[in-house]
């Protein structure tokens, strides 16, 4: 019994590896990479995730989320996010309508819009709406659905339906992955409709992502890589990756 649970101790603590490396693992990469069952493996990350290790998606599981920073003075990850969060609420103007996702980078820049006034926002994030909904100057709008409670966003035919309705000077969305190779990408394919819908009912696109995001591909595809998409990211990213994003005539600004 002892050498059974060592080898699953074993085992979990290398999927933990593998996904500290990869940013993301797949059921059937880790099944065969392991040499056991799928069932195994789903098991091992459900059992993981409830232990708060990782969350777990369609097809496979993520790194888990940091939380959302409760100030200003975060630590230098989250800093990132705030920089970009910062410089990306600068380039919007006043009277603006915004559409804006769910994610921990799109929560800081809801924090870093309260400075902007008579904003209409249209969002599918919980704490995106709580943020903003308490300002006289900022009309917010939460779309409705389904509810993934863990992630904080509402999802599903309801939300899409309702989405349809308006029209935006801006789609501002935070994203699991950049690259020439995969496009914009997110692990969380329930939302990815809500997103899709997002960008083609705005004027613009602006994405703000950390280089965490960049040269990796997430579960489900969002849009291509072109000059319709704007970039904010921050200075530690590759030189290369954003060369090519820029070479494919996404536009990317470095903060």
């Amino acid at each position: 019994m002892a050498d059974g649970r060592l080898k699953i101790d074993i085992r979990r603590n290398r999927i933990l590896e593998i996904l500290k490396e990869k940013g993301r693992v797949l059921v059937t990469e880790l099944s065969q990479e392991l040499g056991v069952t799928p069932v195994t493996i789903r098991t091992d990350l459900d059992a993981l995730e409830a232990d708060g290790r990782l969350e777990r998606v369609q097809g496979g599981a993520i790194m888990k989320p940091r939380p959302a920073a409760q100030g200003w003075d975060a630590g230098s990850e989250d800093e990132e996010k705030w920089a970009i969060a910062r410089y990306a609420a600068e380039q919007l103007p006043d009277g603006c309508t915004l559409f804006i996702n769910s994610g921990s980078t799109t929560r800081c820049l809801a924090r870093a819009l309260k400075k902007r006034r008579n904003l209409n926002v249209v969002t599918n994030s919980l704490a995106v709406a709580a943020e903003l909904g308490t300002l006289p100057s900022v009309h917010v709008i939460l779309l409705g659905g389904e509810i993934n409670v863990q992630n904080g966003f509402t999802f599903g035919e309801d939300a899409q339906k309702q989405l349809q309705r308006y029209q935006a000077d801006w789609a501002v969305l935070s994203v699991d992955g950049v690259s020439v190779s995969g496009g914009i990408t997110t692990f969380h394919a329930e939302e990815a409709s809500v997103n899709r819908i997002m960008m083609e009912r705005s004027r613009g696109i602006l994405i703000v992502a950390d280089h965490t995001k960049i040269g990796r591909t997430g579960f489900t595809y969002l849009h291509g890589i072109d000059a319709a998409v704007r970039l904010v990211t921050d200075r530690n990213c590759s030189e290369e990756s954003l060369r090519e994003l820029e070479y494919k005539g996404m536009h990317v600004e470095r903060v």
